[in-house]
């Protein structure tokens, strides 16, 4: 029996990276009441009915066990001026909040202020999937800007593809 090859994983993240992604930031409040957030690196939507998306979450996230344990969580997609939430929500910083302007969705979950797009979800389902969490969330509210999107691709912030205004 031949053994599959190794996959190197620095040429598998590079690979990884070689498609367009929105830039997302996904929120919630943790057991303790506090606000935690993290700039994830994939999301999507899964169903319209019910109307489903998902997201994952890093095992090495600073706050990944209170995303296993949470109820609820928001979905944050970024514009393009965004790409300093985007930083400071991918770093350790422990205080984010006191940096960005945000409110409460229906489930309590922090929504961004001025962010593209904002869904407001409850966890459907909880999918471990090797070194990434896999929350399901059902879509509870949610909102939208015709601002045009942050875009992420080989490592780089890229400029925006299109504006809303020449789609609209």
């Amino acid at each position: 029996m031949n053994e599959p090859p190794l996959i190197n994983e620095r040429e598998l993240r590079n690979a990884f990276g070689t498609f367009l992604t929105g830039v997302t930031v996904v929120t919630m409040i943790d057991g303790d009441g506090n606000p935690r957030g993290i700039t994830a690196n994939s999301f999507t939507s899964v169903s319209l009915d019910p109307p489903l998306l998902l997201v994952c979450v890093g095992n090495r996230s600073f706050s990944f066990s209170a995303f296993c344990e949470t109820d609820s969580f928001a979905v944050n997609l970024l514009h393009e001026g965004q790409a300093d939430v985007s930083t400071l929500f991918a770093s350790k910083t422990p205080d984010k909040f006191q940096s960005v302007a945000y409110g409460q969705g229906r489930t309590g979950a922090p929504i961004l202020d001025d962010c593209l797009t904002w869904f407001d979800c409850t966890v459907h389902d909880r999918v471990m999937a090797g070194d990434h969490l896999v929350l399901i969330g059902r879509v509870q509210a949610f909102g939208t800007s015709p601002s045009a999107p942050l875009g992420f691709c080989r490592g780089r912030y890229t400029p925006p593809l299109f504006r809303a205004a020449e789609n609209a």
